[in-house]
């Protein structure tokens, strides 16, 4: 038994197809499927069901599987603590963020890692929560900066700030002129929602849950509309076509033609935002310079939790 065929079937597992988890491990297809039969007939079990277009896991398979991702970490682990003994900072720490907070956050703790720890380059990957919980799991990923709730899955979580959520309506809309704004006058407008996968777009029905029910002919509720990011739907909004909840960090320094962003009245509708990461990674120090460094980020309008 191998670290190597450990992670061909953590790959196989994580791709349910031999071709891709070849691809993944930047070797041909009979290399990797000759290793994974070496070693269940080493082992005299059968981890894969082999049939049609998709690979799937036997349930014996799932704790070899399972065991295997954490003797791989193990092996990381060994390599990460004999380079944190020269420098932890050395090396380049794989950053997950999710889609509602990448474009407002990584461009200013992009040029704040690279002033203040040079020597530690971010890899970056932007995707939903789940698929951001499920690459921290396999290992794909060091750290991930996302929003709570979200499925406990074994991780250690550090809290960044707390965002409140401000309301997008066109310049002409009744409610541009208004003060603050309450959940339950958002009933009765368009509400322009992020589409499904998106862990902000349930934030949002939370405040709004009459949403959900997406009814064209409910009393006081209108048909609502879903997009595909943030700053698409806030060029809807501007032409006109409904209003929107967005988060603090995504409302622009310069006024917009159009559009207007307006507070919420209390109680103020917010996120809590975190940096999460497995148990079993070492860089301690990593994690640390990271939240430093997003710290010296401006956060404009949020809490800061230390």
């Amino acid at each position: 038994m191998t670290l190597t065929e450990l992670r061909y079937i953590v790959a196989v597992a994580r791709e349910r197809h031999f071709g891709r988890a070849a691809e993944a491990c930047f070797v041909s297809q009979p290399t990797l499927s000759v290793a994974i039969k070496k070693l269940e007939e080493e082992l005299d079990v059968k981890i894969f069901e082999r049939g049609g277009s998709e690979v799937s896991v036997t349930p014996l398979g799932e704790e070899i599987v399972r065991q295997a991702q954490s003797v791989l970490d193990q092996a990381s682990a060994i390599k990460e603590i004999a380079k944190r003994g020269k420098d932890p900072l050395d090396g380049a720490l794989r950053l997950g963020i999710i889609y509602t907070i990448g474009p407002y956050l990584l461009p200013e703790l992009v040029r704040h890692t690279i002033e203040l720890y040079p020597q530690m380059p971010l890899m970056l990957q932007e995707n939903f929560t789940v698929k951001l919980l499920e690459m921290l799991r396999t290992g794909e990923l060091d750290c991930a900066v996302m929003a709570e709730p979200f499925p406990d899955a074994g991780l250690a979580t550090a809290a960044l700030y707390d965002e409140p959520f401000v309301v997008a309506v066109p310049a002409t809309h009744p409610l541009a002129g208004r003060e603050s704004i309450s959940a339950e006058e958002l009933k009765r407008e368009t509400m322009l929602l992020l589409g499904t996968g998106h862990c902000f777009r349930d934030h949002v029905l939370e405040v709004c849950p009459e949403f959900a029910r997406f009814s064209s002919d409910a009393e006081g509720i209108r048909r609502s509309f879903e997009g595909s990011s943030l700053e698409t739907i806030k060029h809807m909004v501007a032409s006109g076509m409904g209003v929107t909840v967005v988060p603090q960090l995504s409302v622009p320094l310069e006024p917009t033609p159009h559009l207007r962003f307006v507070p919420f009245s209390d109680p103020i509708p917010t996120r809590r935002v975190v940096l999460a990461w497995r148990r079993s990674f070492t860089r301690y120090e990593a994690i640390a310079a990271l939240r430093n460094a997003i710290y010296a980020c401006e956060l404009r309008g949020v809490t800061r939790l230390s």
